[in-house]
């Protein structure tokens, strides 16, 4: 990865159908194995309730709240978290919750589910019981670094350490826990295209316009 491979930009806030769940760390090794389960019932509920996404797969991650909380490990109707671990906080042995989401339309979810209140101002995502699944408003990051992973989810961690390394030589720092976004992902896994969103703060004069 050379440095004309990381982008400096603003992501934009979108409209998401997810399911979530709980993972030991933030390492691939915990998160790896549960990476597809949820994306499979989410395509699944989606369908059944005739929604189709308007935009691609965006897996992202936050600190765990208390077990109490979640006494099952799972939210959102039962699907699995998502992600691999890449950029952001790496190897972290505390439990956090990892979310696989798609961009879905406003309209879309007016139609499926009439009188849905989503709150526009809150990242907690809203159980949506008679669609099976939870719908949050992300808010886009003010500042990311991004760079594209081609191939599949297996390899991810040598592209988002090059990224690691790229903030850092350039005076930057994480601000949090890396995004996914799914830009391609057919049947062939060497095919997927998958962007990394690293959050960071660093240099006020390099934000995007």
């Amino acid at each position: 990865m050379s440095a004309d491979d990381v982008v400096l930009k603003r992501t934009e806030t979108v409209l998401l159908a997810e399911l979530s769940g709980i993972a030991a760390g933030y390492g691939p090794q915990d998160i790896g194995p549960v990476i597809t389960p949820p994306y499979e019932e989410l395509c699944r509920r989606l369908a059944a309730c005739g929604m189709t996404p308007s935009g691609p797969g965006l897996a992202y991650c936050e600190d765990a709240p208390d077990a109490g909380e979640f006494p099952d490990g799972q939210r959102g109707g039962g699907g699995s978290g998502s992600g691999q671990g890449a950029g952001g906080r790496q190897g972290g042995g505390e439990a956090i919750v990892v979310h696989a989401g798609f961009v879905i339309a406003p309209e879309a979810l007016a139609k499926a589910a009439p009188g849905t209140a989503v709150d526009g101002t809150s990242r907690t995502p809203t159980p949506v019981p008679v669609l099976g699944f939870d719908v949050v408003t992300l808010p886009g990051l003010d500042l990311a670094a991004t760079v594209v992973h081609r191939g599949p989810m297996s390899r991810i961690m040598p592209t988002a350490q090059n990224l690691a390394h790229w903030i850092d030589a350039n005076g930057y720092r994480s601000a949090g826990y890396a995004r996914e976004l799914s830009l391609e992902c057919p049947e062939d896994q060497e095919k997927w295209v998958t962007e990394i969103q690293e959050p960071v703060v660093g240099r006020g004069s390099d934000r995007p316009a």
